[in-house]
């Protein structure tokens, strides 16, 4: 149940938009650009306050992403953003600790949390900021414990290993249903700050690799690339090789059409 409650300065800032421009004026990201103007909530993606329990006052939507926020007030009278989880409501009493009872929305360290539960805002590095599952629907697996490693599966079904150290959410994430969205028209996507997107084979050859030919021409080389001659569509785009030892099992590779 989303309740409206009144809206804390402190936690909203002003969103600035760059529409895909650099310093320079450039466009360094294209198709961007319009959008309905927002204000920019102050999410908690941290572990503070330690050992201090909090009540949920509200869930609110969040314009700025997929899932929803919800409004903590604190027993030292701070009130901080954070994203809610599935079966989270008003009144609900949470709390980030070193240990805590396994419920949705109390947020400990992964190696106090049960093999076969789901938790989100999962840290990467003990005391930083959480970086994975934080959009609407998603949740990360627990495999195992093993030593000071934990085993996670991922949404993509890839299995990494994280410090057992690291804190994360017991839940899932909620609005599941935001996958099933239908965006319908373009104007819709215009005010989500999305510019239309021309197909390479509609453009000339000196704009676009699959550019050129007379009239409906086939791509002509022998894989895609992008407009800067990279290759495209079903490579690899990881550089982060230095994480790759984390790695157990790599993500299954999605076929056309199916889920």
């Amino acid at each position: 149940m989303k309740l409206r409650v009144k809206k804390r300065k402190n936690l909203i800032s002003p969103l600035k938009r760059s529409s895909g421009r650099s310093n320079q004026g450039k466009i360094t990201v294209r198709h961007k650009g319009g959008g309905v103007k927002r204000l920019y909530r102050v999410v908690n993606f941290g572990q503070d306050p330690m050992n201090v329990k909090g009540v949920v006052k509200g869930v609110e939507y969040d314009p700025n992403r997929t899932a929803d926020i919800a409004l903590i007030e604190y027993e030292n009278g701070e009130f901080k953003y954070i994203i809610a989880p599935q079966e989270l409501k008003v009144g609900d009493e949470i709390i980030t600790a070193e240990k805590a009872e396994v419920k949705p929305g109390n947020r400990m360290r992964i190696k106090n949390i049960p093999v076969g539960a789901r938790v989100y805002n999962v840290t990467i590095y003990p005391e930083g900021k959480a970086k994975l599952a934080r959009s609407a629907g998603t949740g990360v697996f627990i495999l195992a414990h093993d030593d000071n490693m934990t085993q996670l599966r991922m949404p993509s079904r890839e299995v990494r290993k994280v410090f057992s150290e690291c804190f994360a959410t017991v839940g899932e994430v909620s609005r599941p249903e935001h996958r099933y969205r239908v965006i319908g028209k373009a104007g819709t996507a215009r005010k989500m700050n999305r510019r239309p997107v021309v197909r390479g084979s509609a453009m000339s050859p000196y704009a676009h690799p699959h550019g050129g030919g007379e009239g409906r021409a086939p791509i002509g080389m022998p894989g895609p690339k992008t407009p800067w001659g990279k290759p495209a569509r079903g490579v690899r785009t990881r550089k982060r090789k230095h994480t790759d030892r984390y790695i157990v099992k790599r993500a299954e590779k999605k076929r056309r059409g199916k889920k």
